[in-house]
């Protein structure tokens, strides 16, 4: 055994897959990557960590809801970039050629071409860590997705699914916390 830095203690601990994120206010519907995720409890809670720094923050907390889309491997890069460009001044849908699906419990939307989607309510944000606590109220899956293999970031800018790793680090070059 050799002693690494610190920073590396994350790229082993990195919790669930990478999913897309979707908010809509009413006009505009938005879709964020998160990497940081997990279930609670066997009620259907699920976390996610995110905060003021990102646009569907805002939207979430005000309109208390969002859906939880979790991709295939095979739209890795799509996942990547949609991470790197903000909806401030974005149309990520358009951007990134996205179709929303009508969702049944929220106004979010759900995404077509994801291995499923999870429709949630905010129930708690723990502002300290960037928590939010969502109640899952429906899923939904896509039997018709050929690809059912999940994303997981290793949090250094490389990515697994089912053992094959994915180097995307210069795409996420200036999203890379220091150190890795």
């Amino acid at each position: 055994m050799k002693e690494v830095p610190i920073e590396k203690a994350l790229t082993y601990i990195e919790p669930g897959p990478v999913v897309l994120v979707t908010t809509s206010d009413g006009r505009k519907n938005n879709v964020m990557t998160i990497s940081w995720t997990m279930a609670i409890d066997f009620d259907q809670h699920i976390v996610l960590t995110t905060g003021e720094w990102n646009y569907s923050f805002g939207t979430m907390m005000r309109t208390r809801e969002c859906v939880i889309c979790i991709p295939p491997a095979q739209m890795i890069d799509k996942v990547i970039r949609i991470g790197t460009v903000s909806g401030v001044d974005t149309d990520k849908f358009s951007l990134f050629h996205l179709k929303a699906l009508p969702a049944q419990t929220v106004q979010a939307p759900l995404l077509d071409g994801c291995i499923a989607c999870l429709e949630c309510k905010v129930t708690d944000y723990i502002e300290r860590y960037g928590f939010v606590v969502l109640k899952v109220m429906r899923v939904v899956e896509n039997r018709d997705c050929t690809d059912q293999r999940m994303i997981h970031a290793r949090g250094d800018g490389t990515f697994t699914a089912d053992g094959e790793t994915f180097n995307c680090r210069k795409l996420m070059a200036d999203k890379l916390p220091p150190g890795l």
